[in-house]
């Protein structure tokens, strides 16, 4: 990939991504949050006007990294549990950069937000949940330098372009790239696919429109955590 596209893929990741969600490290324990070095999800995937006229199911599993990224993994994981990210769409997808989803409130990039109280509003630290006017702006603080980098099948959160601002949007690097240098720092990193991963590569290859919006839509049927 060229310099200008990774710039300007890097842009449309930062100007396109409005999720929200939240928590402070001083906070942690006031929240209960997975304790464990790791779990995953699995993910069922469609590239269809629907599950039900689907013809072929992509799994993918993935392996979330609480000790490396405890707010993301835990809201992530969270989310998945309550069935959040089923039935919501990949709303994003571009060629030889990632594929994007989990906007499960409106479906295209203007929505989502963290499972529960992280410390964060809006990407504001604030002292207690009830000083943010609603959950729906609940955001994630940022866990960017935890020496995790932008390399093959990782998974990562989008945010806008100021910090503490991922919510429940995140995306997957495809197999077939090299490293996105320019997001290493920035975006928090807390998983891998660890199977399926040959999957998110040819989902990143389906057609899109002037927008990124698959021209058929790509659908996660079901996330399912383990115990």
């Amino acid at each position: 990939m060229s310099a200008t596209k990774k710039t300007a893929a890097f842009l449309i990741l930062v100007l396109f991504t409005f999720s929200t969600p939240g928590c402070l490290e001083d906070l942690v324990d006031e929240v209960e949050i997975y304790q464990g070095e790791t779990s995953t999800v699995t993910m069922e995937i469609v590239h269809a006007e629907s599950a039900a006229n689907a013809t072929l199911t992509y799994t993918i599993e993935i392996e979330l990294y609480h000790d490396a990224a405890p707010n993301h993994a835990d809201s992530f994981r969270k989310h998945a549990q309550q069935g959040n990210y089923d039935n919501a769409t990949f709303h994003r997808i571009i060629d030889d950069f990632m594929i994007q989803g989990g906007d499960f409130e409106n479906n295209d990039g203007t929505g989502g937000y963290a499972y529960q109280w992280y410390g964060y509003c809006d990407g504001e630290a604030m002292s207690q949940a009830s000083d943010c006017s609603s959950e729906t702006l609940y955001t994630l603080p940022d866990e960017a330098n935890n020496n995790l980098t932008h390399l093959p099948c990782m998974l990562s959160m989008a945010k806008t372009s100021q910090p503490n601002t991922g919510g429940s949007q995140f995306f997957i690097m495809p197999g077939d790239i090299t490293q996105h240098t320019w997001l290493d720092g920035i975006h928090t990193i807390f998983g891998k696919v660890i199977s399926g991963c040959e999957h998110v590569t040819t989902l990143s290859e389906v057609a899109t429109d002037g927008n990124d919006r698959p021209v058929v839509p790509v659908i996660i049927v079901s996330a399912t955590a383990s115990e």
